[in-house]
């Protein structure tokens, strides 16, 4: 590891739980490879001591932050400036410092567009469906529907969610040119006709992830069909039962794990100015 000196500028994660991050790794990784002068340390913090912890951070000038479930609506509200697709979702899990000013970025929309790509895909002019209204579902929303996606189907069971979608959907179909409509989950007959004529369907839930790995949000495959690309925000186990029925079907899949890479490449790019090494990271903690 490259030595610590007076001029290493400090980077983290704050959430609760972080000690399972990999992102420790994957930024260390790629600042000694660049030889930049810079260290990245995941502390434990909620939403309870959170406020506190960004003074904190903000008198020690660090030059920036990631923030992770529970911490990143509340991170919106501490910020000084936020970025456009931050400022519609609400939530942050990315800040940069510039002399004191705390702009806060959402860059989990720009991970999985670039998963997307990486997967070999273009889906931008075609339409998506996508399951979920929670933290990562929105951010998927958003970033498709600013990077050109034309249609937008979002189903979501009517929870604590349900309310902030409808102004998200809402603010997409003001501010894009991507028709965002908001279904139902319960509505199983137009879930089937959206997925239809979709060229993504995208899991953005929790269903699935270890340790229920034996749960699948969508259980008749009779749903897919031969020329769907089917996704999912999971990356444990890195395929979900969701990618298993589909893949079954005939579908090309894709994990969550290369969204996670690249919401970190951003983020990186965002702290330092420079391109993360994204091909050692991926052969070294994504391989």
């Amino acid at each position: 590891m490259k030595e610590i000196t007076g001029h290493t500028r400090l980077t983290g994660l704050l959430g609760s739980p972080v000690s399972h991050s990999i992102s420790p790794m994957m930024h260390n990784e790629a600042f000694r490879q660049l030889g930049l002068d810079f260290v990245y340390l995941a502390f434990d913090v909620g939403t309870d001591t959170l406020e506190k912890a960004v003074e904190g951070l903000r008198a020690l000038n660090v030059r920036g932050f990631n923030l992770t479930m529970p911490d990143k609506n509340r991170m919106s509200e501490l910020c000084d400036k936020l970025s456009p697709a931050a400022e519609i979702i609400g939530a942050v899990n990315t800040v940069v410092n510039d002399n004191g000013i705390f702009t806060g970025y959402t860059t989990d929309g720009i991970g999985y567009m670039r998963a997307v790509a990486d997967a070999g895909h273009n889906i931008i002019g075609k339409k998506m469906t996508l399951l979920g209204a929670g933290g990562a579902a929105t951010a998927v929303l958003v970033q498709a529907a600013l990077d050109g996606v034309s249609e937008i189907s979002v189903f979501s069971i009517r929870d604590s969610f349900f309310e902030r979608a409808e102004r998200t959907v809402a603010a997409l179909n003001e501010r894009t040119n991507c028709k965002v409509t908001l279904y139902d989950f319960e509505d199983e007959s137009i879930l089937r006709r959206e997925i239809g004529d979709s060229a993504i369907l995208t899991n953005g839930t929790s269903v699935g992830m270890a340790p229920n790995t034996d749960r699948s949000i969508i259980t008749d495959s009779t749903m897919f069909h031969k020329d769907l690309i089917v996704s999912d925000v999971i990356y444990n186990p890195r395929e979900t039962k969701l990618l298993k029925l589909a893949k079954e079907a005939g579908c090309a899949t894709f994990n969550g794990l290369y969204m996670l890479l690249y919401q970190g490449a951003e983020a990186f790019k965002l702290w330092t100015g420079q391109d993360m090494p994204v091909s050692i990271i991926k052969e070294k903690y994504f391989s």
